[in-house]
């Protein structure tokens, strides 16, 4: 049965559906020897499909990964600069996986990889509204009229943030910091520094704790385990649990 070919190659691992999407714009992908650049391409089964030269295998097994992305490590599979990558991080794993949305260079935490396209896909669309759960330490101790403001939405980029859950986990008077909860189901760049900047609080260390249900607080600094059948079907069925981080 004939499919769209950014599904074909999210299914056998290549990228993204919309990485592949990507690829294909760029005149990267080959069917039966032709270029093809035209997004919704339907292939079929015996059709030979090559990435940069490269024959894709057929459908791997899925493979769904949690990472704590250690501090200094780009979430990308490759790097024009050279950087290590969350991939070299998890290079052991067989299969070819690549990271679900992204963290900035000098953030740490939950990071979720898998070569199962169609869920990276979902997962990461703006209706999907996953909770992620960041610790963040900031200069100066948020008033609570800042954490109302951050609860409620700021300005980001002429844009209003979408409602989120704040809290002050403990601060420190003499040094002048505080550590922030902060719940936010937005996927913008640099969204909870650029959110935590608008109240006057820049951050000085970012962790994100948790990705939905998946917590990192047992896995240390570049540790990474596979997840549980059931904690992939959460995932797929988009029922996740939800802890309280501080009233709305």
């Amino acid at each position: 049965m004939a499919e769209r070919l950014q599904k074909v190659m999210a299914q056998a691992g290549v990228a993204s559906r919309r990485a592949s999407e990507t690829l294909i714009l760029a005149g990267r992908v080959t069917v039966n020897g032709q270029t093809v650049k035209t997004l919704g391409t339907k292939v079929e089964p015996h059709d030979k499909i090559e990435v940069n030269g490269e024959p894709i295998e057929g459908a791997e097994k899925k493979v769904y990964y949690l990472l704590n992305k250690p501090r200094g490590v780009v979430t990308t599979s490759a790097d024009d600069k050279n950087r290590r990558t969350v991939i070299d991080v998890v290079s052991d794993i067989r299969e070819r996986v690549y990271p679900v949305g992204r963290l900035d260079y000098d953030t740490t935490g939950a990071l979720l990889l898998t070569n199962d396209g169609e869920l990276a896909n979902q997962l990461m669309h703006p209706r999907y509204k996953i909770d992620k759960v960041y610790i963040a330490k900031v200069k100066g101790i948020p008033t609570n009229d800042a954490l109302k403001a951050l609860r409620l939405g700021v300005q980001v980029d002429g844009k209003k943030t979408a409602e989120a859950r704040a809290e002050i986990v403990k601060f420190d008077k003499h040094k002048g910091t505080a550590t922030v909860q902060l719940t936010i189901h937005e996927g913008r760049y640099h969204q909870v520094k650029e959110m935590l900047k608008a109240v006057g609080h820049p951050v000085i260390k970012l962790h994100r704790e948790r990705y939905g249900m998946l917590e990192v607080n047992d896995l240390l600094s570049g540790e990474y385990r596979e997840l549980r059948y059931e904690e992939v079907q959460q995932l797929k069925s988009g029922k996740q649990v939800r802890k309280s981080a501080g009233r709305l």
